[in-house]
């Protein structure tokens, strides 16, 4: 009897950080619960895919990084696509759908899929299914999740579509009147998109949801999977006992723990209301759950102990970076402000290839705190092994489809350099890696409430007690002490540590040799879960490096400063942030806070190119700065000024937010602007000629 032959597709992803690539591989793992078959590739692995012949339904997913870029995996795709020659019909036979990923905290939202699917259909392509845009500033899975829900209903009927159409094709080249083919574009199902600020809708259509996606990611905040709703009838296992360990793949039995009660003298009993990251209260304590499924391990890792190992300092991708030295830290705001915001100043004269525009952003490589580091080693049990080289490669027997050691691991690096420079051991554990390290949790208590985080029902605690206070990984381990995974799961889950891009703000032909650059001082509050704060990865980093040399507001820079520190650090140039290369041009800026930075660059410049061509007719320079109070954090207050009394900035309009707050209170906006927007709304006409009669450029950062 032949085997049936299931209907293919195909799945293509372009990701940064892993969100999609691990959305995909989802996808690609339950298509034959789906009774279809997906073949599933990274965009820039052309030679696993070819878009000019398929015929069958193509499914993109894919990410933004930067500035709106698409990924770099993506890079060489989007090139070959977008070039001239290709006709406008060049892919009319492609069928596709695609999911773009984003974060609204940031320009371009989902520009990375946009990107992509304004080009395919440029080129003729058809859509047989709506667009999702996701945001991972309020949660990706809002989105994915009905999104993935529709899917499968949606590629079957472009399937059985295209298959009608060939019968079609075929029998009007046999003498039958030919059928108008049918419109692609229309979607096979009807697809409620969520708007990413209607949370009414998004508890609505949530609930709506009877079967929750399984896509498990290791760096996005899904936990996708096909998911089975199971009854509590047991009581927890006691600690120590397999547990969850032994349950086949795919259903998974959730353990209960009673709140913490106490009697009365009446003999009444009282719970102890105090919910928190490691306790829940009822409902969620008392519902059964629908837990994701147990992803699918794919590493083998091993430690091997050396007579000698290199101890590399730094990121390895030398040829891409330069280590440059700090040549001056100032901070730019007073003592008592909410906020430190600092500039640093980095001497690049030695580097002649680093030259950069106003407008650009560079990449700066820092590496995990050693005192995490080393907590991170202990947790393991692996501090004495610290040194060991460590080997991975792939399981013979994972089931996970296209699964492959990351790229961003090398050979012949130790432990210790492993969780230094490579995993990102900051980052907010996604439910994936919660329902995973389920099975490496010994108290039941503690197992139950990591089921509990990574489930349906308690997306609410998830997103309260882990998601939005930015909990890391060590610190949730400190939070559940019987929980002891092994290292292979943390190479398989944490994402790369990646470089934090930041804006220069200043310009060369102001500076020479020189790049300046501003940051405000992230600081994460204490929290459940977190009991001491903490500061930002990076800006903590960088903080400690220049404090023997920071000059404070008022006081003069020291003449016998120590040694400068050095950073390694990598230009992003970006071309379509960039002042207007005709000074005849007005142009507007809009930058409240430590969004100014960028814009002291183009000010630099343009001061620069009005002394070398003092004929020239300059257009009109307009900024709006806001912040909290003018005597705290007005940044570059007096080199704004001055750009006023020289001509280089025609208008200048700030508001200060927290200043004379009681006077305010008895005006209008109008009278005392607040905030930017108010500032922009009184200067609406202004502007409005600018953009509509003169063709200038509005830039907004912040």
């Amino acid at each position: 009897m032949p085997c049936e032959v299931k209907p293919r597709f195909v799945v293509l992803y372009g990701s940064q950080k892993g969100q999609a690539q691990s959305i995909a591989e989802g996808v690609a793992e339950v298509a034959e619960e789906h009774g279809l078959v997906a073949e599933l590739s990274c965009l820039n692995q052309n030679e696993k895919y070819n878009l000019e012949k398929e015929n069958a339904p193509v499914v993109f997913i894919v990410s933004t990084t930067g500035d709106g870029e698409v990924p770099d995996n993506a890079l060489q795709f989007v090139r070959r696509i977008k070039k001239k020659t290709l006709s406008t019909d060049h892919y009319k036979h492609l069928c596709y759908a695609l999911l773009a990923l984003g974060d609204t905290n940031y320009a371009n939202f989902c520009n990375g899929g946009k990107t992509v699917e304004r080009r395919l259909q440029e080129l003729g392509a058809k859509q047989f299914y709506a667009t999702g845009y996701a945001d991972d500033g309020v949660g990706l899975e809002v989105v994915v999740d009905p999104w993935l829900e529709g899917l499968w209903k949606a590629i079957k009927g472009a399937l059985s579509k295209m298959a009608s159409d060939r019968t079609g094709h075929l029998k009007g080249e046999a003498g039958d009147s030919p059928n108008e083919p049918p419109d692609l574009s229309i979607p096979d199902v009807q697809l409620n998109l969520l708007s990413i600020t209607d949370h009414q809708n998004c508890e609505s259509v949530g609930a709506s949801v009877q079967t929750v996606s399984k896509f498990p990611s290791a760096a996005s905040s899904l936990a996708s999977a096909t998911q089975t709703a199971v009854s509590d009838f047991r009581p927890a296992s006691p600690a120590g006992s397999p547990g969850l360990a032994s349950q086949s793949r795919g259903a998974a039995s959730v353990f209960t723990s009673a709140p913490e009660t106490q009697t009365g003298d009446a003999g009444v009993l009282h719970v102890a209301l105090a919910a928190s990251l490691t306790r829940s209260l009822p409902p969620l304590s008392e519902s059964s759950l629908n837990v994701p499924a147990l992803p699918p391990p794919y590493l083998d890792v091993s430690l091997q102990e050396v007579d000698t190992m290199e101890q590399l300092i730094g990121p390895l991708n030398k040829e891409t970076l330069h280590e440059v030295p700090i040549s001056r830290a100032v901070q730019l705001t007073r003592g008592d402000s909410v906020k430190m915001a600092l500039l640093l100043e980095l001497d690049i004269s030695a580097y002649l290839m680093m030259t950069y525009q106003p407008g650009d952003s560079f990449d700066v490589f820092c590496p995990n705190r050693a005192t995490e580091v080393e907590d991170m080693l202990h947790r393991l049990g692996l501090h004495d092994q610290r040194n060991h080289r460590v080997h991975i490669s792939l399981r013979k027997d994972t089931k996970k489809k296209g699964a492959q050691v990351p790229s961003y691991i090398v050979h012949n690096i130790s432990l210790l350099y492993l969780l230094t420079w490579c995993l990102e051991i900051r980052s907010v554990p996604k439910k994936a890696f919660l329902r995973a390290l389920v099975e490496h949790t010994g108290d039941g208590v503690q197992r139950r409430r990591l089921q509990e985080l990574c489930s349906k029902q308690g997306t609410t605690d998830y997103n309260l007690y882990v998601r939005d206070p930015s909990l890391s990984i060590s610190e949730l381990l400190a939070a559940f002490p019987s929980c002891s995974p092994p290292l292979s799961l943390l190479i398989e889950h944490l994402p790369k540590l990646q470089p934090r891009p930041y804006s220069a703000a200043s310009s060369c032909l102001r500076h020479p040799g020189k790049l300046h650059f501003v940051f405000n001082m992230v600081e994460f509050p204490a929290c459940s879960g977190r009991p001491v704060g903490r500061r930002g990865l990076c800006t903590g980093w960088l903080f400690d490096l220049i404090n023997p040399v920071l000059v404070f507001p008022g006081k003069a820079e020291s003449s016998g400063s120590p040694a400068l520190p050095k950073i390694h650090v990598s230009l992003r140039p970006n071309c379509s942030f960039r002042p207007p290369s005709d000074l005849s041009v007005p142009f507007i800026m809009v930058g409240p806070g430590t969004g100014v930075a960028p814009f002291i660059g183009f000010l630099q410049q343009r001061e620069k190119e009005r002394q070398e061509n003092p004929e020239a007719t300059c257009g009109e320079t307009w900024l709006f700065f806001g912040c909290r109070h003018r005597d705290g954090d007005y940044l570059f207050r007096e080199e704004l000024e001055s750009f006023v009394s020289s001509g280089t900035l025609s208008h200048l309009k700030v508001c200060f937010s927290r200043d004379n707050q009681e006077e305010e209170e008895a005006t209008t906006p109008a009278a005392r602007p607040r905030y930017v927007q108010h500032n922009l709304l009184l200067n609406s006409q202004p502007i409005t000629d600018i953009l509509l009669k003169q063709n200038g450029y509005l830039y907004v950062c912040g």
